[in-house]
Parts: C-alpha cells; structure tokens; sequence
C-alpha cells in the first residue's frame, strides 16, 4: 500500500459541462487546474460513437463509463448552477447521490447566493399560505430552510463559490 502522501487523488468532474458548445475548452481547463493541484481528473464521458450506433446504446455506455469514474474517484466536485430552470442538471445530482452513497467527499459550486426559495419565489410563479408556506403554480411547498439548495444536497456537501474553490477545499478534505 502506497504512503498516504503517494496515494492517487482522483477528483471526478461532475457538470453539466458536457452540454455546452466549448465542452472540450471547458473540461480542459478544470483537468488543468486539478494537475496544478497535484489532483488527477476524471472528467465525465462524452458521446465517442459513430453515426450508425444506436442512442439507447451510447447513453448506456456514458452511464457505464461515469459509473465506473465515480468508483474510481477519492473525491468529487459538482457544478451545481441552476440548469433549464431552478434547478441543478439532474444528472449532476444523480452523480453527487452516488457519491455520498460511495462516501467520497464532494464539494459543491456554481450555487447562486440566497437561498433556494429565495430564487424559486422571484423566477417562478408563486403565493405563500396564511401561515407563511411558499408555494409554486401547482400547490407545492417550496422549502422554506433558508439553503441554497434542496436539503438533501446542502446538507451532504460542502459549498464553494467556484470549481478552483472547490478543488481547494476538496484537496484540503482528501488531505
């Protein structure tokens, strides 16, 4: 067994990164800041077939391979920004679930400030009950704990302002 100083910290890239148009431009830039941090990255597949390959298969072999990165990691930072709405990608969180459950430590950003009812309230049609309760066009509580995110996501992982910051705080976290 390696010396806890020779021991491969390996930090999974966890974003909806892989949507956008500069993807390759972006990714780069996160991998780079993990090696300047003597951190090695593992950023989430891309679509790599050939025009012939059925959907259904590509996107079980990205689901594969991200399964098996997380496995891999000894850490995880996740952008969490708001994504088609006021909510982080879904695929993001379901990524962040698997590692809480591997328990790998993950650090959080991209978050806006205030909170999440805060935000849902000015982005979203809302009304609040007699006694004080959020609630969005379809009756649904909004939660009122003053976080910036779903509870189950603020209080499993630590926050950070930007994807640098939570490499720093990730790195601090893995020792």
């Amino acid at each position: 067994m390696n010396a806890p100083s020779d021991r491969v910290r390996r930090v999974y890239l966890a974003g909806p990164d892989v949507f956008r148009v500069d993807a390759t431009a972006r990714l780069q830039r996160l991998v780079e800041a993990c090696t300047a941090r003597g951190l090695e990255a593992l950023p989430p597949a891309e679509d790599a077939s050939g025009p012939a390959t059925p959907p259904a298969e590509v996107a079980q072999a990205i689901y594969d391979t991200n399964m098996a990165l997380l496995r891999r990691a000894s850490g995880v930072i996740a952008d969490l920004s708001p994504f088609r709405g006021t909510e982080p990608d879904s695929g993001t969180v379901f990524e962040v679930g698997v590692a809480i459950a591997l328990g790998l430590p993950v650090v959080g950003y991209g978050i806006p400030e205030g909170s999440y009812a805060a935000r849902v309230e000015t982005a979203l049609p809302t009304r609040r009950d007699a006694d004080g309760t959020l609630r969005d066009a379809n009756g649904m509580a909004v939660e009122g704990f003053e976080l910036p995110l779903n509870l189950m996501l603020a209080c499993s992982i630590r926050i950070a302002r930007t994807a640098e910051e939570a490499l720093d705080l990730l790195q601090q976290r893995l020792g």
